[in-house]
């Protein structure tokens, strides 16, 4: 045992190390040879562009307008006649119905003199005749409070404004971008408008639309440079409102149903005409084609005639054409999983 421990134990540790040098050695001065397998990687993704079917549906194009409530602005009254004002019929600051008289105004024609002959001695006598008196009586065009700062002897002119009247009413009043104008032809007189913090949603009548202020910001606050017009109605009495209060106008101009329709992303267009790109199989080249468009709301278009149920169409207008570029479903980084997949 004892010639074990002094000898054979100390002589195999001397082996062993011996052994582990040569290897770190050999690693350090020759390194290893690795060869790589002859793998060649090759990309497995198809790109493929996608489709949708022509699929019936309701279909209603309503619009909603962010606007705010405005006091509607006094009415002019103009003078009808020149001359010279002979009497005032009303007060500043008095409430009118439509049709008061507010204040006359008198015109003065001067005419020529009569002038006659005697016959027997041959004198001529001139005689002056009085003018011809012409009078108007302006009245208010609409009921509501008098302003009135022409004076009693004022001489005016046919279409100076004599008086305004405040009606005392309110108007809700947005602006409309270009979109909206295209969905909004031919709409109808009215509109439901729903009052910020205010009483339910209520029918707003008269209904007009407009060009857009040319500088400055619209009503709501927008940069009236972005808009492309304007749209207002009436709000009926008996509602409760003030100017400056908030508002949401919504517009309902169409329904239809058992409509045929498509996203709108892949129809070429948004109002009248419009081009879709139509797949006859798998692997073919989509097919250009005209179609007649119909109501929209914002996601969808109805086909009015071009195109039939269960036709397929790309769902995104090819990029060549002006449309968005179709994500390369092979590029980590452009990947998609709408387009492409899970």
């Amino acid at each position: 045992m004892g010639v074990t421990r002094r000898i054979i134990f100390p002589a195999l540790r001397i082996v062993i190390w011996a052994v582990i040098a040569v290897c770190l050695v050999k690693l350090a001065f020759v390194g290893t040879q690795v060869t790589p397998p002859d793998e060649t990687l090759a990309p497995t993704g198809q790109v493929s562009e996608p489709v949708v079917a022509a699929s019936t549906g309701t279909i209603t194009n309503s619009v909603t307008v962010a606007g705010s409530v405005v006091a509607d602005p006094a009415v002019p009254v103009k003078a009808t006649l020149a001359g010279t004002v002979s009497k005032l019929l009303a007060a500043d600051g008095q409430a009118v119905d439509a049709g008061t008289p507010i204040l006359e105004i008198r015109l003065e024609t001067p005419r020529d003199p009569l002038v006659t002959t005697d016959p027997e001695t041959g004198i001529q006598t001139t005689t002056e005749r009085k003018p011809t008196v012409t009078t108007a009586t302006v009245t208010a065009p609409v009921a509501g409070t008098l302003t009135l700062p022409t004076l009693k002897d004022q001489i005016v002119s046919v279409g100076d404004e004599v008086a305004h009247v405040a009606p005392g009413t309110l108007s809700v009043t947005g602006t409309l971008t270009a979109d909206q104008q295209y969905r909004l032809v031919g709409a109808p007189a009215e509109a439901t408008v729903t009052l910020k913090g205010g009483p339910a949603p209520f029918t707003c009548s008269g209904l007009r639309m407009g060009a857009a202020p040319v500088a400055g910001t619209g009503s709501d606050g927008s940069d009236a440079t972005t808009t492309s017009g304007t749209v207002s109605c009436a709000i009926p009495p008996g509602v409760t409102a003030f100017a400056g209060l908030g508002a949401d106008i919504e517009i309902v101009n169409g329904t239809a149903t058992d409509a045929v329709v498509v996203p709108v992303t892949a129809v070429q267009g948004a109002v009248q005409n419009g081009n879709v790109w139509v797949v006859t199989a798998e692997g073919a080249e989509p097919t250009e084609r005209a179609v007649t468009l119909g109501l929209t709301d914002g996601e969808q278009v109805q086909i009015v005639d071009g195109l039939t149920i269960g036709e397929q169409v790309l769902e995104f207008i090819p990029a060549s054409e002006g449309g968005a570029e179709t994500p390369d479903c092979s590029n980590p980084q452009t990947w998609d999983p709408t387009v492409c997949g899970g």
